[in-house]
């Protein structure tokens, strides 16, 4: 069950270590006796206030008097054995933590219409009541009549809000009927606007929390599921992009608890602030602001918007306070930590919180003959938009699969045209995810680009047809929106075909070359289109005759499975992360997985969708060049990680 979020950020009665008192009165001592190894907790003491003549004396021959304290000036009489004989510079992380990258669950009662004498009169239930009740609240008129009707049918939305959503951004919607329901299918269904909470089931009935979003949209339900075939996955569906959040999710950085005081929070605010900003109407602001001694609000920076966890680690890895020679001093010793491939991780993200002036060391990583060494180098580079970053990454992205999902993410962060130029070739790849993970780098960078910017076909989906040198391919979506890529626009269907599109659209083969796509529904007098065998002009034709994105993945599925398309078809051929790196090392048989965190741009959702196509423990295949037929699943067999045999 869901627990309760206060809107992405902690209250100020909700951080641990909470202290009801006088802030600016507070003198937070730490003390520690020696003798007796045991260590006080924090106290809080008046400045002024009247304290006996011993109590007094203590506090003067402990403290030197009523004043404040900060962690990094307190420094243990016996250092660490690994502790390096310099001054170890204090960093943010070692002060707070992030709060606000997990993922919110959501869930609503929906009503989902346009079906096809499918659905189904609810029984009686707490989610019944929930939704007759918002019925009546919208207007609706005879509410019973509209749930016992045949076209209708009650179903459970549930989505989830991922890290740093902004208002009005959209995610995936999932769909299903509830258990012992009569509803025998979903296609074709349209859900109506719901509301989406965090809910709960309190004595027998159905709490909910605030409204922190909103689903609406077309059901997505896969072709391949019949009476006969997948039964069970005719009651499952899911809209992309189909909810809309109503509220931001904010990140905060909370300090630990025997860290909390003003001035602790208020270096934190200052550090970020000295190496991240933005501008608001030509106003530079930093993305940090102090809202009390125990946490601080934490704004995304534009360059980290599809990876906000590199974000969040970048941060924590910031100084607190550093003198000029103390940076020097530093940067010498991570330029032999990045060297080492054991520490290149930690040491590149160091230097790129560091900045500008780290990057003449991260250029030398960049040169190194190690692979490993060389991508986390340019990677660094590339979230600095420094040029030396683009030849590493490109290579990482066709050589180095384990790399490959954050190269390419990397360079999609950056506004250079040698990152662009390199990008641009990487659509002609062989490998299928290279090139639709290059693809959605390229809209990264600028949505506005003539070569990717594509078009929405009847407000339904993206559509985007690219003119490409490598053999031919089609993309589709499952996740984040709907959309469909042609690699190469002269695609065309093969042989005779009779395939459906959606509940209401035919799509037939005539006679060589030309395809018959005809809609047929009640009440409507029936519709026609002539159109020739390019996929394009068949695509078009559905929209035209009122088809939707399910409808269009509906009809290239069933022709790629009756063998009426030749062009390779894939489903979210995203670079995956967590795939092992063989490190040329003492052990040859040693692996090394790359700890950077999945950028938001190639992520999938597994918490709710079941993760990739590949299993927990099975390592992905690295050469994907060429398409290998598989075992047989549907389009959401595939979505929901389960084979037709289960």
């Amino acid at each position: 069950m869901a627990t309760r979020w206060t809107g992405g950020f902690f209250s100020s009665h909700d951080l641990p270590g909470r202290k009801d008192c006088v802030k600016s009165s507070r003198c937070v001592n730490g003390l520690q006796g020696a003798e007796q190894n045991m260590k006080f907790h924090r106290i809080s003491v008046r400045c002024g206030a009247m304290l006996t003549p011993i109590a007094a004396l203590s506090v003067m021959f402990v403290v030197g008097g009523c004043t404040s304290w900060t962690p990094w000036s307190v420094r243990s009489q016996s250092p660490e054995p690994d502790e390096p004989a310099q001054r170890r510079t204090r960093l943010v992380g070692d002060l707070a933590g992030p709060y606000g990258l997990h993922l919110v669950r959501l869930e609503g009662i929906g009503l989902v219409t346009g079906l096809r004498g499918t659905g189904s009169d609810p029984h009686p239930s707490p989610q019944r009541d929930v939704l007759f009740s918002e019925m009546q609240v919208r207007g609706v008129k005879h509410p019973e009549a509209v749930l016992a009707s045949p076209n209708t049918a009650l179903v459970i939305v549930r989505g989830i809000l991922p890290p740093g959503i902004q208002k009005g951004d959209h995610f995936d919607i999932e769909i299903r009927i509830p258990s012992r329901d009569e509803t025998t299918s979903l296609r074709g269904g349209f859900l109506l606007e719901t509301r989406l909470t965090e809910m709960r089931v309190l004595g027998g009935q159905i709490r909910e929390g605030n409204v922190l979003a909103v689903a609406e949209g077309p059901l997505m339900v896969d072709p391949s599921a019949s009476d006969k075939d997948n039964k069970v996955l005719l009651g499952r569906a899911r809209i992309l992009g189909g909810g809309t959040a109503r509220k931001d999710r904010k990140l905060i950085l909370a300090l630990k608890p025997h860290m909390q005081s003003v001035r602790n929070s208020a270096a934190i605010e200052a550090a970020v602030n000295r190496r991240f900003h933005n501008y608001n109407r030509g106003i530079k602001i930093g993305m940090a602001r102090a809202k009390e001694d125990d946490y601080v609000d934490l704004a995304i920076h534009p360059r980290y918007r599809d990876n906000i966890q590199r974000y969040v680690q970048v941060v924590k890895a910031t100084a607190l306070r550093e003198t000029e020679a103390e940076q020097i001093e530093r940067l010498g010793s991570l330029e032999k930590q990045l060297l080492d491939p054991v520490t290149s991780e930690q040491a590149a993200l160091q230097l790129e919180a560091i900045g500008r002036k780290a990057i003449d060391v991260l250029k030398q990583g960049a040169k190194s003959e190690d692979p490993e060494v060389r991508f986390y180098a340019g990677e660094a580079l590339a979230y600095l938009d420094d040029t030396a970053a683009v030849e590493p990454l490109a290579d990482a992205a066709r050589n180095q699969p384990a790399f490959r999902v954050f190269a390419l993410a990397a360079l999609g962060a950056m506004q250079d045209f040698a990152a662009y130029d390199q990008l641009r070739g990487l659509l002609d790849s062989n490998s299928a995810e290279t090139r639709y993970g290059a693809f959605r780098a390229l809209w990264t960078m600028n949505s506005s680009d003539p070569l990717v910017r594509g078009e929405s076909l009847d407000g339904q989906f993206n559509y985007h047809i690219l003119k490409t040198q490598g053999p031919p391919m089609i993309h589709l979506t499952r996740t984040r929106l709907p959309e469909i890529v042609l690699f190469g626009g002269d695609q065309r269907f093969r042989g005779e075909m009779a395939l459906e599109a959606g509940n209401q659209i035919l799509v037939t083969s005539t006679k060589p070359g030309e395809v018959s796509v005809a809609k047929f529904a009640v009440h409507e007098a029936d519709q026609k289109r002539l159109v020739s065998d390019r996929v394009d002009e068949v695509i078009r034709a559905v929209v035209e005759l009122g088809g939707t994105y399910p409808d269009i993945v509906q009809v290239l599925q069933e022709a790629k499975a009756k063998g009426a398309l030749d062009t390779r078809l894939e489903v979210d051929a995203l670079p995956k992360a967590g795939r092992t790196y063989d490190r040329v090392a003492k052990d040859a048989e040693s692996e090394e997985r790359p700890a950077s965190p999945l950028p938001d741009l190639f992520s999938r959702d597994g918490g709710l969708w079941g993760g990739s196509d590949h299993e927990p423990n099975e390592a992905p295949k690295e050469d994907d060049s060429a398409e290998k037929p598989g075992p047989a699943k549907g389009f959401l067999a595939r979505i929901m990680g389960r084979s037709r045999s289960e």
